[in-house]
């Protein structure tokens, strides 16, 4: 899934004239969620600063590997009472008394939520609207005189009651995070003022207005929201998942007509006499959160991937049911239109160039389309017969480099794919040269390959082997486009849209086990010829004896 893009940033000072501080802080990002944490530690307590930071790395190191199954709330009140536990037992141990204690306030992005908590006075802010807004709470006393005075921090008891909150945030809050060293020396005025400009900017702007004395550390980060997932608001939606679709039913409007895939998910509809294709979220969706976190994505990608790689797609505002609406067009699909016609060569140039380009697209926004084949290239011809192609199956497109994707067809698949490797361009490439193979020849350049097959890879035959009419300079493209080997294949997208539209330019390539003649027959007949000459020159000096 996506996520929100945060952009962080985090500063500290110590204060006065020290070269080291008691306050820590780390913000670090895993997947979908986004942590950050401040700690200052106590400085009339012995190890402090050791407490801050041990107990600042202990809530991140933590959160990379919390159980899937536990809730952000769960798992920031189980961290929090986990380390204070394990502090004030080791001061009691070591001290006989609470030394290693420190303050906390932190936050978790995840989408569109906010979840949060503090023990201590340092705080947190959400900046909204030019309206300062103070989320956290502080543990200290209310009387006068004893303000600095703690109520709770992390390891000064063995039990802790954190202050836990919860919000939905918006594209541009922004979120501070500080020590009690920057609010005690900036107003909410100037906070509000500043925020925008960053940590960095904040801490400085404290440590001048003290002639750089600062009375206490300083420390502060600043979390900038500049994009919410879309998708967790998709997920969050309150809409349903039917479970049977029929001929005749009235969606918002589209009536349904046509099946036009065996499970009945994806439908040809209309809707004041246009046809549309509406794809609606298996029903299985309903009780597997995981795939129904795959259909908002599909849905997500469907959406915004607007190019003329693809069928246009909308997801309706007002719709009830988990669908989406994409163009319809009348059309076959490339193996559907090899099962009666050939490519010519031209077409399969440009066949080759549209999906280059279409991934060239895709990587720009870190995605890969994950199962390019003839089943998911549909040919449009106009009235004057000229051909052009679009890309369909949403559903496979997938993060770059994604290791854990289930995304492609086994006979497009690259010999390192079948070995674990991350999904990334060299292995979209395979999936190209295979498909262009296969509109040249109407066949697999390794054979087709089944499902859970583990198959053995021989190197292939020249695609001229059966169609005369491809050049030269377009069976090497294609054969290293295919390479058994990743390091002879072409690397990245741009390399081969290059070829493929340079003839003139084209690398020739050669199987490894080609002999002289094959790879350069001017130089085999070369050294013939002169092999040739000089066993002539021998023998003629053997008959002169």
């Amino acid at each position: 899934m996506a996520r929100t893009k945060v952009k962080t940033s985090g500063f500290s000072l110590a204060k006065g004239k020290m070269l080291t501080g008691d306050d820590f802080y780390e913000v670090k990002t895993f997947g979908n969620l986004t942590v950050a944490v401040v700690c200052d530690g106590v400085g009339s307590a012995a190890e402090g600063a050791a407490a801050a930071k041990r107990v600042s790395n202990y809530l991140i190191s933590n959160f990379k590997r919390r159980p899937k199954s536990w809730s952000i709330e769960k798992s920031i009140l189980s961290f929090i009472q986990s380390i204070n536990e394990i502090l004030y037992k080791e001061s009691l141990a070591n001290y006989e008394r609470s030394e290693l204690v420190t303050t906390l306030a932190m936050v978790v992005i995840q989408g569109e939520r906010l979840y949060g908590a503090n023990v201590g006075d340092s705080r947190v802010y959400l900046l909204r609207d030019n309206t300062l807004n103070q989320l956290s709470k502080d543990h200290a006393m209310d009387e006068k005189g004893y303000e600095n005075v703690l109520t709770q921090a992390i390891g000064i008891d063995q039990e802790v009651e954190p202050f836990y909150f919860e919000n939905i945030i918006q594209e541009n809050d922004k979120l501070l995070l500080c020590s009690d060293g920057l609010y005690n020396v900036l107003s909410e005025d100037i906070l509000t003022q500043m925020l925008e400009l960053g940590a960095h900017a904040l801490v400085k702007k404290a440590s001048k207005l003290t002639e750089d004395d600062l009375p206490d550390d300083t420390t502060a980060i600043v979390l900038d929201i500049q994009e919410i997932d879309a998708t967790i608001q998709m997920r969050n939606q309150n809409i349903i998942i039917p479970k049977t679709l029929k001929a005749g039913d009235d969606i918002d409007g589209y009536i349904l007509e046509e099946s036009l895939i065996q499970n009945e998910r994806t439908w040809l509809a209309t809707k004041k006499t246009k046809q549309y294709v509406l794809k609606f979220a298996p029903h299985e969706a309903v009780d597997d959160e995981q795939i129904l976190d795959l259909f908002i994505k599909e849905a997500w990608n469907a959406k915004r991937l607007k190019s003329p790689y693809f069928p246009k797609a909308v997801i309706p505002k007002n719709r009830t049911m988990r669908y989406y609406v994409m163009q319809y067009i009348p059309a076959e699909t490339l193996a559907q239109y090899m099962q009666h016609r050939t490519l010519s060569i031209e077409d399969v140039i440009k066949l080759g160039v549209t999906l280059l380009q279409m991934s060239q697209f895709l990587v720009g926004k870190d995605l890969v389309h994950g199962d390019i084949k003839p089943e998911n290239i549909l040919i449009i011809q106009n009235e004057d017969e000229d051909i052009a192609f679009k890309v369909i199956d949403f559903g496979s497109i997938t993060e770059i480099f994604a290791t854990d994707s289930k995304a492609g067809t086994p006979s497009y698949l690259s010999p390192q794919r079948f070995a674990g490797e991350a999904i990334n361009e060299s292995s979209e490439i395979f999936a190209i040269g295979v498909t262009l193979y296969q509109a040249l020849t109407s066949k697999y350049p390794y054979g087709e390959i089944e499902p859970f097959q583990t198959p053995s890879f021989k190197e292939a035959q020249l695609p001229s082997k059966y169609n005369k009419n491809i050049p030269p300079w377009l069976d090497s493209v294609v054969l290293r486009s295919i390479a058994i080997e990743k390091e002879k294949r072409y690397e990245h997208f741009s390399e081969m849209v290059f070829e493929i539209t340079h003839p003139e330019k084209v690398r020739p390539y050669f199987k490894p086990n080609a002999t002289l003649i094959e790879k350069d027959p001017a130089k085999f007949y070369r050294i013939g010829f002169t092999i040739m000459t000089i066993l002539n020159m021998i023998l003629f000096g053997l008959l002169l004896r």
